[in-house]
């Protein structure tokens, strides 16, 4: 091999390496670090963990964050079909929405699948809980309601989320501060808000529960009649009572989060949880925060498994209170 080759074998040689190493300083910044991100709404379309889905597609795809996202509905069993398929994906770039609402369907739907076996990323966002009947419901007021479901029982249907999601343990604790027993309860369950929401303007059930955020525009156009809220404080755009300024000492706030599969690496959950940060510090998810009226909780690392860990431990016995599981 002559001298001249040589060189030019060498020379290209640097250039590869330059090249290499240039490439590893852009996939380790903020746009290039993960490639494909994908994430699970474990629920049909137009509830609030759908919601959240596409308001963190949105925000991460508007910040650059990744080269680009898919989201995809997995529905059933308040989330927990969506778990059991987070429990076989072998993906480092793939989150899954869960919230209140999966802790509670894990334990009424015995769930083999479990939130103790994904890894934890992040909390997110929390909303209020509301109560509405159709806009010409006889039902005035939330002891109007109840005073029904005492008389009637089962002859007064409930909407919202899936059994044993938040929707449902509200029912629950409703009809508990006024004693009504927990079998009187006639709770419809569905997997996403869209499908709870066209039951309550066809007619079909009396009343439902959901986030604000997914009956807030039905209210404001007249459709539905917002009866009471479950936070601590009135939302400011519905002007409704809360349970606890209406004596029943009820208050729930629904929060919702993502998390990885289980086993991953730890370099893939420092990867995962960057992304979510840096979404969570971005311009574009502040504005899907502010249309959507979430009230932000934002909690990463340890404290967001602790913060896990105690939800599922409180959670069961009050499904057990409200007769919901044994």
């Amino acid at each position: 091999m002559g001298a001249g080759w040589r060189r030019a074998v060498a020379l290209t040689a640097v250039g590869l390496v330059l090249a290499g190493c240039g490439q590893a300083a852009k996939s380790s910044g903020g746009g290039d670090a993960i490639g494909k991100l994908e994430i699970m709404a474990p629920a049909d379309p137009g509830g609030g963990w759908d919601q959240t889905a596409r308001a963190m597609s949105a925000a991460v795809s508007g910040a650059k964050l990744a080269g680009s996202v898919q989201v995809s509905n997995v529905g059933g069993a308040g989330g927990t079909v969506g778990l059991q398929k987070l429990a076989n994906e072998k993906s480092t770039s793939y989150l899954m929405i869960t919230g209140l609402v999966m802790v509670g369907a894990v334990e009424t739907n015995a769930s083999t699948a479990r939130l103790e076996d994904t890894t934890p990323i992040a909390r997110l966002t929390a909303e209020d809980e509301v109560l509405v009947v159709p806009a010409d419901s006889p039902y005035k007021s939330v002891d109007d309601l109840l005073a029904a479901i005492a008389e009637k029982g089962k002859g007064v249907s409930i909407t919202g989320g899936s059994a044993g999601g938040t929707d449902h343990i509200l029912a629950g604790l409703l009809l508990k501060a006024k004693d009504i027993a927990p079998d009187k309860l006639n709770y419809v369950p569905y997997s996403g808000g869209g499908e709870s929401l066209a039951a309550l303007l066809g007619k079909k059930v009396d009343a439902g529960i959901s986030g604000i955020g997914e009956y807030r525009e039905q209210i404001k156009a007249g459709k539905l009649r917002a009866l009471g809220t479950s936070g601590p404080n009135q939302d400011p755009t519905l002007k409704v009572p809360t349970f606890k300024e209406l004596n029943l000492g009820v208050e729930l706030t629904n929060w919702r989060g993502v998390v990885a599969p289980g086993g991953i690496t730890p370099e893939a959950k420092d990867r995962l949880t960057k992304l979510v940060t840096d979404m969570h510090a971005s311009p574009q998810w502040k504005e899907e925060l502010t249309k959507k009226g979430w009230t932000d909780t934002f909690l990463t690392g340890s404290e967001f498994s602790t913060f896990l860990n105690k939800e599922i431990g409180r959670i069961r016995p009050a499904l057990q209170n409200i007769g919901l599981v044994k």
